[in-house]
């Protein structure tokens, strides 16, 4: 089962959607097209569409058992004073004093770009459970960083 927000569960029906009814038609009318230029054997075109196809039917695959285990979270009924799923956590990270917001999301729902990490990232794990003022240690690629709670909201 995977907890997940209502946005995450949105956009994956999106993307889901955008490959059923638009790139796997595609992918299909080029496969015809490459057919009808005769020989298959050596038909480059006809291959790559083939390799296409292939690809996104795994990932149409993929994303149905997604949605399958997916669960939405009522933000509704999760406890704001704890770092769990969902929770956006302004954390300090004691070794330069910088500050930083992330909000904590679905292993399908991570984006750093936006600022989203995965419940199950390393930063996520030792913040989880935890409350404001609570400071966790947790080791990243750039070593060991001590990392103080300044707020959790949801």
């Amino acid at each position: 089962m995977e907890y997940m927000s209502q946005e995450g569960y949105d956009k994956l029906v999106a993307e889901l959607h955008q490959l059923e009814r638009v790139e796997l038609p595609r992918v299909r009318e080029a496969i015809a097209e490459a057919r009808a230029q005769g020989d298959l054997s050596e038909n480059f075109e006809y291959h790559a569409a083939k390799r296409e196809q292939g690809r996104l039917l795994s990932r149409i695959s993929f994303k149905q058992k997604v949605l399958e285990n997916a669960r939405v979270l009522d933000t509704n009924r999760l406890a704001s004073d704890t770092v769990g799923l969902l929770s956006k956590v302004e954390i300090t990270n004691l070794g330069n004093n910088a500050r930083t917001t992330y909000t904590i999301v679905s292993p399908h729902e991570a984006n750093i770009q936006e600022r989203k990490i995965s419940i199950k990232s390393p930063i996520a794990q030792a913040l989880t459970g935890r409350k404001v003022g609570d400071i966790v240690e947790v080791r990243v690629p750039a070593g060991l960083q001590r990392l103080r709670i300044e707020s959790i909201t949801l």
